[in-house]
Protein backbone atom coordinates (compact mmCIF):
# COMPACT_ATOMS: atom_id res chain seq x y z
CA UNK A 1 0.00 0.00 0.00
CA UNK A 2 1.53 3.30 -1.41
CA UNK A 3 1.62 6.62 -0.01
CA UNK A 4 0.64 9.47 -2.43
CA UNK A 5 4.29 11.11 -4.50
CA UNK A 6 7.11 9.44 -2.88
CA UNK A 7 5.53 8.71 0.66
CA UNK A 8 6.57 6.11 1.36
CA UNK A 9 4.09 2.98 1.68
CA UNK A 10 3.15 0.15 4.43
CA UNK A 11 3.90 -3.69 3.52
CA UNK A 12 1.03 -5.74 4.50
CA UNK A 13 1.39 -9.44 5.70
CA UNK A 14 -2.15 -11.01 5.99
CA UNK A 15 -2.52 -14.68 7.11
CA UNK A 16 -4.82 -16.30 4.71
CA UNK A 17 -6.44 -18.40 7.12
CA UNK A 18 -6.75 -16.65 10.26
CA UNK A 19 -6.39 -13.01 8.43
CA UNK A 20 -4.11 -11.93 11.56
CA UNK A 21 -2.14 -8.92 10.07
CA UNK A 22 1.68 -7.54 10.46
CA UNK A 23 1.92 -4.23 8.86
CA UNK A 24 5.64 -2.18 8.25
CA UNK A 25 6.32 0.75 7.14
CA UNK A 26 8.52 0.81 4.02
CA UNK A 27 10.31 4.20 3.33
CA UNK A 28 11.28 2.75 -0.37
CA UNK A 29 10.22 0.27 -3.14
CA UNK A 30 13.61 -1.04 -3.46
CA UNK A 31 13.92 -4.67 -3.28
CA UNK A 32 16.57 -4.84 -0.75
CA UNK A 33 14.58 -2.72 1.81
CA UNK A 34 11.57 -4.70 1.09
CA UNK A 35 13.25 -8.10 1.39
CA UNK A 36 14.56 -6.83 5.02
CA UNK A 37 11.25 -5.47 6.33
CA UNK A 38 9.80 -8.79 5.46
CA UNK A 39 12.27 -10.49 7.14
CA UNK A 40 12.05 -8.31 10.08
CA UNK A 41 8.07 -8.23 10.58
CA UNK A 42 8.38 -12.19 9.94
CA UNK A 43 11.30 -13.26 11.66
CA UNK A 44 9.89 -14.28 15.04
CA UNK A 45 6.75 -16.27 13.78
CA UNK A 46 8.53 -17.69 11.19
CA UNK A 47 7.58 -21.24 12.66
CA UNK A 48 4.11 -20.35 11.23
CA UNK A 49 5.31 -18.78 7.89
CA UNK A 50 5.00 -21.67 4.98
CA UNK A 51 4.52 -19.75 2.10
CA UNK A 52 4.14 -16.21 0.82
CA UNK A 53 2.06 -15.11 -2.13
CA UNK A 54 3.41 -11.57 -4.05
CA UNK A 55 2.49 -9.46 -6.57
CA UNK A 56 4.57 -9.03 -9.24
CA UNK A 57 6.48 -5.56 -8.57
CA UNK A 58 9.84 -5.03 -8.50
CA UNK A 59 10.18 -4.79 -5.11
CA UNK A 60 9.82 -8.15 -4.70
CA UNK A 61 13.23 -8.88 -6.76
CA UNK A 62 14.49 -10.18 -3.44
CA UNK A 63 12.16 -13.42 -2.60
CA UNK A 64 14.93 -16.07 -3.03
CA UNK A 65 16.76 -14.15 -0.15
CA UNK A 66 13.65 -13.74 1.46
CA UNK A 67 12.59 -17.55 1.21
CA UNK A 68 16.08 -19.02 1.95
CA UNK A 69 15.80 -16.70 5.40
CA UNK A 70 12.61 -17.99 6.69
CA UNK A 71 12.72 -20.98 5.09
CA UNK A 72 9.49 -20.52 3.27
CA UNK A 73 8.15 -20.98 -0.14
CA UNK A 74 7.35 -17.88 -2.64
CA UNK A 75 4.16 -17.92 -5.20
CA UNK A 76 3.56 -15.00 -7.54
CA UNK A 77 0.00 -14.23 -8.07
CA UNK A 78 -0.62 -13.87 -12.11
CA UNK A 79 -0.51 -9.96 -13.40
CA UNK A 80 -3.61 -8.35 -13.04
CA UNK A 81 -5.38 -10.67 -10.87
CA UNK A 82 -6.01 -9.38 -7.18
CA UNK A 83 -8.57 -12.11 -6.25
CA UNK A 84 -5.93 -13.94 -6.02
CA UNK A 85 -4.49 -12.32 -3.00
CA UNK A 86 -8.05 -11.51 -1.80
CA UNK A 87 -7.46 -11.36 1.84
CA UNK A 88 -4.56 -9.07 1.52
CA UNK A 89 -6.24 -6.74 -0.54
CA UNK A 90 -9.34 -6.61 1.82
CA UNK A 91 -6.86 -5.99 4.68
CA UNK A 92 -5.59 -2.96 2.39
CA UNK A 93 -9.45 -1.87 1.90
CA UNK A 94 -9.89 -1.90 5.83
CA UNK A 95 -6.80 0.04 6.56
CA UNK A 96 -7.90 2.70 4.42
CA UNK A 97 -10.56 3.68 7.17
CA UNK A 98 -7.30 4.76 9.05
CA UNK A 99 -4.96 5.84 6.21
CA UNK A 100 -6.72 7.92 3.50
CA UNK A 101 -5.11 7.74 0.11
CA UNK A 102 -2.45 9.79 -0.60
CA UNK A 103 -1.17 9.73 3.31
CA UNK A 104 2.47 10.19 3.70
CA UNK A 105 3.49 7.41 5.56
CA UNK A 106 6.74 8.62 6.19
CA UNK A 107 4.97 11.02 8.70
CA UNK A 108 3.19 8.42 9.84
CA UNK A 109 4.33 7.23 13.73
CA UNK A 110 5.28 3.24 14.00
CA UNK A 111 2.01 4.39 17.08
CA UNK A 112 -0.22 4.62 14.76
CA UNK A 113 1.07 1.76 12.38
CA UNK A 114 0.84 -0.53 15.84
CA UNK A 115 -2.60 0.47 16.77
CA UNK A 116 -4.14 0.27 13.40
CA UNK A 117 -2.68 -3.20 12.94
CA UNK A 118 -4.13 -4.05 16.78
CA UNK A 119 -7.17 -2.86 15.82
CA UNK A 120 -7.70 -5.62 12.97
CA UNK A 121 -6.25 -8.16 14.81
CA UNK A 122 -9.00 -8.09 17.04
CA UNK A 123 -11.68 -6.74 15.04
CA UNK A 124 -14.12 -9.85 14.88
CA UNK A 125 -14.13 -11.48 11.46
CA UNK A 126 -17.37 -12.75 9.69
CA UNK A 127 -14.88 -15.23 7.65
CA UNK A 128 -13.36 -16.38 11.25
CA UNK A 129 -17.30 -16.93 12.53
CA UNK A 130 -16.59 -13.11 14.48
CA UNK A 131 -13.75 -14.84 16.31
CA UNK A 132 -10.68 -12.65 16.68
CA UNK A 133 -7.27 -12.97 13.96
CA UNK A 134 -4.94 -12.59 17.21
CA UNK A 135 -6.70 -15.40 19.04
CA UNK A 136 -7.06 -17.96 16.27
CA UNK A 137 -3.32 -16.99 15.11
CA UNK A 138 -2.08 -17.76 19.08
CA UNK A 139 -4.22 -20.58 19.16
CA UNK A 140 -2.72 -21.86 15.85
CA UNK A 141 0.63 -21.31 17.25
CA UNK A 142 0.38 -24.16 20.19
Amino acid sequence: MMGGHGGGGLLTLVDRKTRFTRIEPVLSQHADHVADVIIRALSDIKDQVHTLTMDNGNEFAQHERVAKTLQTKIYFAHPYCAWERGANENTNGLLRQYFPKGTNFKRITQAKIQRAENRLNNRPRKALEFRLPKDIFQHDKT
